[in-house]
């Protein structure tokens, strides 16, 4: 093969080990299109992927695979990580999905910058070999940091590209990762950590809850989104309020709103304060507990009756009796 036609597919998230692993690569001659996959917990349009592709001179590509990223969240082969994060299941995906694009892209192969150690649990030598296992693309991964130290792949057994030019990184410093970089005159990089919503430990209690009462669905992906911009509420099994917590999560919920999620909306045309979405119609009880917390998150602070928009109705709420009102909060706030 032409070796001017080599062309690998790059797992890109814009940061220091995928951005080095792609120069690694580049550096041998090889053309490398950089995918940065999308899903509802990571990834997305961002200037720290753009500007890095740009400085790496390489083409970036968007990767939506929301829907089936939240299939393997559901029902993860290896199970999960130390909150909800499948981190080898995820990779496996991802690494799955660019093998599917490898005939569009015209390339051979795929890359990434995972380290070998750098994660105990989900890049240990193991956790690397059940990744290709499972994605189904065995020797058509390389790994260019950690290559030395892991069994040849097909690029290195057909020449594409020079097994003693790539690395034998391990472990979780990354300072020789810097100093490449550094040589390379690359040095505005993101610092190293997570991007990754299901390593978060609060973000994944919420989702544990919801994955619980079973409604770790697609079609519930407004949800995934809310459990992080909103406050949540949940009265009993599947019937949860979120209420608002700044312009941007106001913004949010009045978007999801108006592409039809949800059946209970509720705000004030009067009065600031936040907006109001639940997944479920509530019963009376539940809708006069929301109107409650309207009005003491609203700038009334529950000291003055205020009116509120429930569903297309205007309604009135009294005046909040706030020390009682806290306590029942309590009952149903997941902090």
């Amino acid at each position: 093969m032409d070796r001017k036609k080599i062309r690998a597919l790059a797992l890109f998230s814009g940061g220091l080990d995928s951005a080095l692993a792609i120069k690694t690569v580049l550096e041998q001659g090889v053309d490398v299109i950089a995918l940065n996959f999308v899903s509802h917990f990571f990834g997305g349009k961002n200037e720290k992927a753009e500007n890095m592709a740009k400085q790496l001179g390489i083409r970036l590509e968007y990767i939506d695979f929301k829907k089936r990223h939240t299939g393997v969240v559901q029902d993860p082969v290896y199970g999960y990580g130390k909150n909800m994060n499948p981190c080898i299941d995820c990779h496996s995906l991802m690494f799955k999905i660019a093998g599917e694009l490898l005939e569009e892209y015209d390339a051979q192969f795929v890359i990434s910058g995972e380290v070998l150690g750098q994660r105990p649990m989900s890049q240990n030598s193991q956790a690397l070999e059940k990744v290709k296992l499972l994605s189904g693309m065995h020797d058509l991964v390389l790994r260019p940091l950690s290559a030395k130290l892991l069994p040849p792949s097909k690029a290195e057994i057909e020449g594409w590209v020079d097994r003693e030019k790539l690395l034998d990184i391990q472990g979780r410093s990354r300072h020789r990762q810097m100093e490449l970089m550094e040589k390379y005159g690359i040095v505005d990089y993101p610092s190293p950590g997570g991007g990754c919503l299901l390593t978060d430990p609060a973000y994944s209690d919420r989702l544990r809850i919801v994955e619980e009462d079973g409604l770790l669905e697609e079609k519930n992906a407004y949800i995934f989104y809310l459990l992080r911009e909103a406050r949540f509420f949940r009265f009993a099994k599947g019937r949860y309020l979120f209420v608002g917590r700044n312009h941007e999560s106001n913004m949010k919920i009045s978007e999801f709103t108006a592409e039809g999620n949800g059946e209970f909306f509720a705000y004030s045309a009067e009065v600031p304060g936040p907006r109001l979405l639940s997944n479920v119609n509530l019963t009376r009880e539940e809708k006069e507990f929301a109107k409650k917390l309207f009005s003491t998150y609203s700038k009334v602070k529950g000291n003055e009756r205020v009116n509120i928009n429930i569903c297309g109705i205007v309604e009135e709420i009294d005046i909040v009796d706030k020390e009682k009102f806290e306590k029942e909060k309590k009952l149903y706030q997941i902090i």
